[in-house]
């Protein structure tokens, strides 16, 4: 199966969900991607990088990339993280795109330092284990 997580910048939730994903199971492809296209070869944010460290993942040599109509139909899953990425990523004509878990999962790039970032954490791997 191949999975793609998706977000706003790809540097933040999506990458770490990419993370957490190949930290849980080798049966699968996982990427990620962005539909936004600010962040295009950028590591993920230091937050997302801190936080999987801490959970014994490393995401820091990840890239970001922006979602392409390319995309289409080479993943079995397209998992978006809020419902904003979602409407995009439908938008775009993904018909097998979903959201990650049954509300948004908030962007921590507008947190301020690393508050929320366990909770964060812990949403995305809730979400990531029932997609896999």
């Amino acid at each position: 199966m191949k999975i793609l997580f998706v977000c706003l910048g790809n540097i933040c939730r999506s990458p770490l969900a990419e993370g957490i994903a190949r930290s849980l199971s080798d049966e699968h492809i996982f990427d990620s991607a962005g539909t936004g296209h600010w962040h295009i070869g950028e590591a993920p944010c230091q937050k997302s990088q801190l936080i999987a460290k801490r959970k014994g993942i490393d995401i820091s040599n990840l890239k970001a990339r922006q979602i392409s109509k390319d995309d289409i139909g080479k993943w079995d899953k397209v998992i978006a993280m809020d419902s904003k990425n979602l409407a995009d990523l439908k938008a775009m004509g993904f018909e097998n795109a979903k959201m990650l878990l049954d509300i948004d999962v908030p962007d921590p790039y507008f947190f301020d330092g690393d508050d929320g970032m366990d909770e964060i954490y812990e949403m995305i791997k809730k979400g990531v284990k029932r997609v896999i």
